[in-house]
């Protein structure tokens, strides 16, 4: 099921198509069904930021190393393999799969700091920085799938910030949930499967950082934590549901070589969560 431009439009997801806007390829959103539980049974959910290349927009990049920014859709490329493999081995569950997939590119269209939009949910997002546009896609996506699918949990992965790495290097991901028992799941799948993760804190003393005077929220926060900003910037979008975020940004695209990746696109979250899926 592909969701174009004109119905994300319709839907109202101006924080994702403003970071399209730049780009003469169009946005679109990729929903993903396995049905292989019970009918009556609600689904889990996964959703992915899939930013297809990313220049950083107006907040261009540096030259150096942006050519690996073709990798900044690792979540979504984890989403899309997770599906495929739970499909496979025709598991016991009812899933929903959801990649926002977007270019972040530069031309006369393209989004500027400064401007404000208005997100599916109806909150308003002050864009100060162009480059944190993983956020605003999965915003809309993290929304849309909570509105549509009312899953029982909600795991987001992506290739979100650089501060993570920073934090954890390359050998953990960041997880950051608002329910215990989910994180300790999550944490025991990762161990089991040896794509590792490390718990992060979320409170209100970060969150207070994205307010914003102009809009409900910024999308960006100080110098400092940027990793956990981020991710109080997405849990904005989820309610209550238990949710979960990945952030993979370390272990996703360039990170050392191991037993289960010799690649340069590790697929980092498959092996993770299709044990997670029982």
């Amino acid at each position: 099921e592909i969701l174009t431009e004109k119905e994300m439009k319709k839907l109202g997801m101006g924080s994702l198509l403003g970071v399209a806007q730049g780009s003469p390829r169009g946005a679109r959103m990729a929903v993903m069904h396995w049905k292989g539980g019970k009918a009556k049974d609600a689904p889990v959910a996964f959703i992915g930021k899939g930013v297809t290349f990313d220049t950083g927009g107006n907040s261009m990049k540096p030259a150096s190393g942006m050519e690996e920014m073709k990798g900044d859709m690792g979540g979504a490329a984890a989403v899309t393999g997770l599906i495929h493999a739970l499909a496979a081995r025709k598991a016991k569950a009812n899933v929903i799969g959801v990649i926002g997939l977007v270019e972040n590119a530069v031309d006369g269209h393209a989004q500027r700091p400064g401007d404000i939009v208005t997100s599916m949910s109806g909150q308003t997002i002050e864009v100060l920085n162009t480059d944190a546009e993983g956020r605003l896609v999965l915003a809309d996506a993290l929304w849309y799938t909570n509105d549509r699918f009312k899953p029982r949990f909600m795991i987001n992965l992506a290739t979100l910030t650089g501060a993570i790495m920073v934090a954890l290097g390359q050998h953990y991901a960041g997880l950051f949930s608002n329910n215990d028992e989910l994180a300790d799941r999550l944490a025991g799948a990762g161990q089991a499967t040896q794509e590792r993760l490390w718990r992060m804190p979320l409170g209100a003393e970060y969150d207070k950082l994205i307010d914003s005077k102009n809009a409900d929220m910024k999308n960006i926060g100080g110098r400092y934590g940027g990793a956990i900003i981020a991710a109080q910037f997405l849990q904005r979008f989820v309610k209550e549901t238990p949710w979960a975020h990945l952030d993979i940004a370390g272990t996703a695209m360039g990170s050392p070589p191991s037993e289960i990746n010799q690649s340069w696109g590790s697929g980092f979250g498959v092996r993770l969560l299709d044990r997670l899926v029982r």
